[in-house]
């Protein structure tokens, strides 16, 4: 049999010299931290000519010998700008507005201020286990001093404490912390002062939100022992509403997945399976009753698939609704932060808290939220995706979840909805997805340039340091005809959606969870059932931009009327 050796060998020459016509540099590819290349570093017409293949490309040579010297000059270019220490939190000089497809004034609503009476709040018959109360039940009880914020404290904490060995949901445990502002929390309520509905309430943060004398780890071996001495702007928010950090919660390394350095973060239906990610611990948490509520973000799943998987009830905000001040940055264009509760009502309650511009994240939009729990639904104008209803299951899981699908439409209609067909724009959207990976390996170049994305714990085919790698072989000039291509599908989507207030999808039916996360649009994804081996499923409700209050009081209605979120995974009832 003829030996491939040579063939490999010819093939990782031209990998090494397509690098090296990109400027690429690290162990990773075989070459020097500092761009130096350690063999075949010369830039010549042959590099150019490999570098095209990976390009999808084909110049002459005498169109090749015209940018040649052009060509070495930007790799001296790129090798100045990594010279650069750039922190993740520094922006590109672009930023992302989902308005852009739309004037401004069409998304203008009078200014309203969501009201909340905690009198008004039902509270089981047996309110002595607060472990899975909502947060608005919480409120009624600290509102009314029948619990202190202290004791509610130390009950998370051991609850925290007790069932990480099986969840393993818990990267930092904000203890100390936790119980100095559970005390002011106390005293101010003792003394009439009520700051809102989420006072006295303790909370998970995803551990890629900064957090003043707590390590913030991003769920990544190389950041292990990271320390950022600052609140980031949605945990000082929380803070001013009252509420109690009492963890750092788990997330996949870097945002991706349920794998972190610790483990793998569980479901709480079933702790053979992982929770899903990347807000793997801020839904298992939410979900297994260790927090009252937590923060997530998503850029394209990280709150809606782990809400599926763990039955939590999660609000992805339009893009540029909260501010992403000290947190990682992942993708500058598709990075979103919300809440993860166990009902609607709260995720309402806990968004009014953390919106809104700070003047530090320029790409936040000043928008109006006035949620409005008594919002006669029947007025609005409710679409489906009918094509995504109508699919043909494959297999018996997709079976399950199919006719859980179909009830909701059933269930909907009972409560006065009239919906309406409708369907997504016909679009490549799948192709548009290397935007996040190109955005991804620039937020991370330093871990590919250095190697040091080795000590990421998963290296696969599907993990970060094999996608840092491939989008450095991204041409810029597909960056941007691909961000351009998002614009049309941008302004396709509100043509779609200029005759409907909000619409319902299966969770992962078609392009939807790609689509709205490019787009920018807003979603609640809440359990609408269980599968036979007692895992829950979920829908989804998306909006139009700025649209949450609708799609947050359509989400309330079915979620009430059907009490799916009120079971309980019977481990850690």
């Amino acid at each position: 049999m003829p030996s491939d050796r040579g063939t490999k060998g010819s093939n990782r020459r031209t990998f090494l010299a397509s690098c090296a016509a990109l400027g690429l540099g690290g162990p990773a590819f075989g070459i020097e931290p500092g761009g130096r290349p350690l063999e075949d570093g010369e830039i010549t017409l042959e590099t150019v000519r490999a570098a095209e293949k990976i390009a999808g490309l084909q110049f002459s040579d005498q169109e090749r010998e015209l940018f040649l010297d052009e060509l070495k000059d930007l790799v001296e270019d790129y090798r100045s700008i990594r010279a650069l220490d750039i922190p993740n939190e520094v922006s590109p000089a672009l930023i992302f507005d989902p308005l852009s497809s739309k004037p401004a004034a069409d998304a203008e609503q009078p200014p309203r201020k969501t009201a909340f009476d905690p009198s008004r709040i039902e509270l089981p018959a047996d309110a002595s286990d607060p472990s899975f109360l909502t947060v608005a039940q919480l409120a009624r009880l600290l509102r009314e001093r029948r619990l202190k914020s202290v004791d509610l404290t130390r009950h998370y904490l051991t609850r925290l404490k007790r069932h990480d060995e099986t969840l393993h949901c818990v990267i930092s445990l904000t203890e100390e912390r936790a119980l100095e502002e559970a005390a002011r929390a106390d005293r101010e309520l003792d003394g009439g002062d009520w700051r809102g509905p989420l006072h006295g309430v303790p909370w998970g943060a995803k551990d890629l939100l900064a957090a003043i004398g707590y390590r913030t780890t991003w769920g990544a071996k190389p950041y292990e022992e990271q320390v950022i001495d600052a609140d980031a702007t949605v945990v000082g928010r929380l803070g001013k509403a009252g509420a109690v950090l009492a963890a750092k919660l788990t997330l996949g390394a870097l945002a991706w997945g349920d794998v972190w350095f610790g483990g793998t973060t569980r479901n709480p239906w079933n702790p053979e399976q992982g929770s899903s990610g990347s807000s793997a611990g801020s839904s298992a948490a939410t979900a297994a009753g260790l927090v009252g509520f937590a923060i997530g973000t998503e850029t394209y799943g990280s709150i809606v698939s782990p809400c599926t998987r763990c039955g939590a009830t999660g609000l992805r905000p339009t893009f540029g609704r909260v501010s992403r001040h000290g947190a990682m940055a992942l993708s500058w264009s598709m990075d979103k932060i919300g809440p993860i509760c166990r009902s609607v009502e709260d995720c309402a309650l806990v968004f009014d808290a953390i919106h809104g511009p700070d003047g530090l994240d320029h790409s936040v939009i000043d928008r109006p939220f006035a949620w409005d729990r008594d919002l006669d639904i029947a007025k609005l104008r409710v679409g489906y995706v009918k094509s995504a209803f109508e699919r043909e299951p494959d297999d018996e899981e997709a079976r399950e979840v199919h006719a859980l699908d179909m009830k909701v439409l059933e269930k909907l209609e009972s409560l006065g909805v009239k919906l309406i067909p409708f369907e997504l724009p016909e679009f490549p959207v799948r192709a548009l997805s290397f935007i996040l990976s190109a955005e991804a390996a620039a937020a991370f170049e330093e871990l590919t340039l250095s190697g040091r994305d080795d000590l990421l714990v998963r290296q696969i085919k599907n993990a970060w340091p094999n996608t840092f790698r491939q989008a450095r072989l991204i041409p810029a000039v597909d960056y941007i005809q691909a961000n351009r291509a998002r614009t049309m599908l941008m302004r396709q989507m509100e043509d779609k959606l200029a005759d409907l207030d909000l619409y319902v999808c299966p969770s992962y039916g078609g392009s939807n969870l790609l689509l709205t996360n490019l787009t920018g649009h807003p979603a609640v994804v809440l359990p609408h059932g269980f599968r036979a081996d007692g895992t829950p499923a979920s829908i989804t409700f998306n909006g139009r931009l700025f649209g949450e209050a609708a799609i947050l009081a359509v989400a309330r209605a079915y979620q009430d009327a059907t009490g799916w979120h009120l079971r309980r995974p019977p481990l850690f009832s």
